[in-house]
């Protein structure tokens, strides 16, 4: 897999796997042609990371592409697969093949209307390498796409991958824009085109992108005139701007809440998500790369607890594994409870000594290393630091280091985060698989690449319940990352900010509040 640089403003977007159709179809609620040319008094000013491009087809990590893209199928509230660009879908079994009826009434920002070529070209785009996209590996199990008509689209798997509809949640492109362009390096990215219910307005640089209405919006029009993304990448500084009135919604910390606790002016929303902290061990650096027992053995010094209430003030919960926010989850692996003596005498037991210095050293390699964090979040930085003081007291020198670009390929570790509150596949094949889009430490085991793989091409419910049970259960022979902690997401609103969902379970970063952006409202 070719690594490179990326620059941390495009990893601290916040991932968005949504679709941007709202599930109601109730079309009383449709305004007038007078009041869609009402003034601009209905503004959101959302506190947002940066952003370099926006292309659902290439990042993965862009809440905002839900505003301004749908896919043929999209999500309700409680992450269920429902209708959107596609009206209705046929499987036959037998050719393991997708039958898709669009919308007609469906255009494009530009006007133009959306058929089923636009389809076509997207998930190609997607799936060539060249264009290597974040999400490629998510549609590997596609044979063949074709277009029947204007409103007809068959997509053929090679196995019945029930995760499919979740995948096709992801944003199309217009065909009649990209063809024959350079997709990754088309203007496009800073000025996207969708079907969404709301489209580009203006992009201010590292200050704030702005969105209109779309009136045309096929399903309704949007309650909201404009959404302002209002770049503040510090988790304190968004705070502060919500404080004095210059955000009107934004995601805080757990500490940084107490400051609007009780204020009537503001509605605090603790939400649940699948999200989860983890340190990130980097297989193609040499520490890990010669030391395949460090993972294991590094896990059982981290006090979770510690950081669940001092960092999270409670709010998430320990983690350990990567589907333990669903049905998939296998409660009975080996959790890697808190036992600092149980990591010294891994590490004796495979060669590891202390030093002079209280330092485990092996063939003159000192265990010590770097965990780095992302510039402007400042959760992980608070939990990599605990991290790190948990470790000195065993005899790792662990150091942390903030940046404001990632290298994967020579970086020791990370605090990472992933998390999906859909189909199990969603962040794990993908983030574990050898090779594939988002596995960023080189991590590779072919019992979980096997496992992994059958789990996605079987629709038996029972077959996959056990692949995905096995999986974690190889795992924690051979950890990818030490599991710190699910986090809740806490978004600070003003009190007139309406049609936030509350009881809907929130993805990686917190994405998915969006998800019926049509129909929030400023009272």
């Amino acid at each position: 897999m070719k690594l490179k640089k990326l620059k941390i403003m495009s990893l601290v977007m916040i991932l968005s796997l949504m679709a941007g159709c709202s599930a109601s179809k109730d079309d009383s609620t449709k305004q007038s042609d007078d009041k869609s040319k009402s003034s601009d008094k209905n503004v959101l000013v959302y506190g947002s990371g940066d952003y370099t491009s926006i292309n659902p087809a290439l990042y993965e990590h862009g809440e905002i592409n839900s505003l301004i893209f749908n896919g043929l199928t999209a999500h309700d509230k409680n992450n269920k697969v429902v209708p959107c660009l596609a009206e209705s879908w046929e499987f036959d079994k037998s050719t393991n093949t997708y039958t898709f009826k669009l919308r007609n009434d469906v255009k494009w920002h530009d006007g133009k209307n959306f058929t089923a070529e636009d389809v076509k070209f997207t998930l190609e785009t997607i799936m060539n390498p060249k264009n290597a996209s974040e999400i490629a590996s998510n549609y590997e199990d596609i044979t063949k796409i074709e277009v029947a008509d204007e409103s007809t689209v068959k997509i053929t798997l090679k196995a019945p991958n029930v995760a499919m509809l979740d995948y096709l949640t992801i944003g199309m492109l217009p065909k009649h824009v990209l063809e024959g362009k350079d997709i990754t390096t088309d203007p496009y990215n800073q000025s996207p085109i969708g079907t969404g219910p709301f489209k580009l307005d203006k992009w201010d640089k590292g200050q704030s992108i702005t969105l209109v209405k779309n009136e045309n919006y096929f399903e309704k029009e949007p309650g909201l005139d404009k959404v302002v993304f209002k770049i503040v990448v510090d988790a304190k500084a968004k705070a502060m701007q919500l404080k004095s009135g210059e955000l009107d919604l934004a995601q805080v910390t757990p500490k940084d809440m107490a400051i609007f606790e009780g204020n009537k002016d503001f509605n605090v929303n603790i939400m649940k998500t699948s999200d989860y902290r983890g340190i990130m061990y980097n297989f193609n650096a040499p520490l890990f790369k010669e030391n395949r027992e460090l993972p294991n053995a590094l896990s059982y010094a981290i006090d979770r607890k510690a950081i669940l209430d001092s960092v999270l003030l409670g709010h998430g919960q320990i983690a350990y594994s990567p589907l333990q926010a669903g049905p998939y989850n296998n409660p009975d692996i080996e959790k890697f409870d808190y036992n600092p003596d149980k990591t010294k005498q891994e590490l004796e037991k495979n060669g590891w000594k202390l030093d002079s210095k209280g330092i485990y050293e092996k063939n003159g390699t000192k265990l010590s290393f770097e965990i780095v964090c992302s510039e402007g979040d400042q959760v992980r930085i608070d939990m990599a630091n605990i991290c790190s003081q948990q470790l000195k007291q065993v005899g790792v020198d662990a150091k942390v280091s903030v940046k404001s670009e990632i290298d994967w390929e020579n970086q020791d570790s990370y605090l990472i985060g992933w998390g999906s509150p859909f189909d199990p596949d969603d962040h794990t094949y993908k983030v574990f698989g050898t090779d594939k889009g988002s596995n960023f430490n080189m991590y590779s085991n072919k019992n979980i690449d096997e496992l992994l793989q059958k789990a996605r091409e079987t629709d038996d419910n029972n077959e996959r319940m056990k692949y995905y049970k096995e999986f974690q259960e190889e795992m924690v022979k051979d950890m990818p990352y030490t599991f710190i902690s699910y986090i809740d997401a806490i978004y600070v609103g003003k009190s007139n900010v309406k049609g936030i969902t509350h009881e809907t379970t929130l993805g990686h970063h917190g994405v998915g509040i969006f998800w019926n952006i049509a129909d929030w409202t400023i009272e």
